[in-house]
Parts: structure tokens; sequence; C-alpha cells
């Protein structure tokens, strides 16, 4: 169900210095690292994001990616997402910075989550 999960960091570079180490004896490392945002995992596919501190005082959006089976239904999340009012974050298409396989669409939650139906296979 989850793909994967991101929090903000108000220190990215001691942030990831503390998941560097605390990861590393569940058998988890750097898979990405975008100097923003580092993503982490346990193969090439990183579950956990942490990136730098953007979204104001108070409030520390977080970002909830859920897995998708195939690009219609990314396609259908999307649809019912924005009939329900929900801001358009970034439509339905292929980030190939992430994988050339990466489908996926972004909006905000009624409380200002970023969330994301996500497709990691081909059309």
């Amino acid at each position: 169900m989850i793909d994967h999960f991101g929090i903000q960091c108000t220190d990215l570079a001691a942030s990831a210095a503390f998941y560097d180490a605390a990861l590393a004896p569940l058998g988890c490392s750097r898979q990405m690292d975008f100097g923003v945002a580092i993503g982490f995992g346990t193969e090439s596919h990183p579950d956990f994001w942490v990136g730098e501190l953007n979204s104001g005082e108070g409030f520390r959006e977080s970002h909830i990616a859920f897995t998708a089976p195939d690009r219609a239904s990314v396609r259908a999340f999307f649809a019912a997402a924005t009939a329900l009012g929900a801001e358009v974050l970034h439509e339905p298409r292929v980030w190939p910075e992430y994988h050339p396989t990466y489908y996926g669409a972004f909006v905000r939650d009624p409380d200002g989550n970023n969330v994301e139906a996500v497709c990691h296979r081909p059309e």
C-alpha cells in the first residue's frame, strides 16, 4: 500500500547523518541524494525520504506515496482526488529523474500534505 514516505527536517545534514547511522544496522542505506532530499531504502527503491524544511512555520508537510498497480490507477486516483477539490501539485506523468518507468501524480490532501499515487511499471 505505502510506496514511500517523506518527512521534512530543520537540519538536513544532521538528519542525514542520523539516518545513515541509525538505519545501517537495519540493512538500509542512501539510495538517492538530490541535495535537498535524500532517499533511504534496502534496494534501489527508496522507501523513506528526509528533505529540507520548506513548508513554513508550525506545519511540516508530509509526503505519502501509495502504490498503484498500473498507470490507469494513477490517473483514476488523480481524477478522484481533484473531483473532491484537491489542489493539483503535479498531473500524472513519467518522472525519468527517479527512474525510466516512474509514473506518478501528486495532490494536496485536505490538511495540506503531499499525497501521491505511483506506478513503477511500464505502460
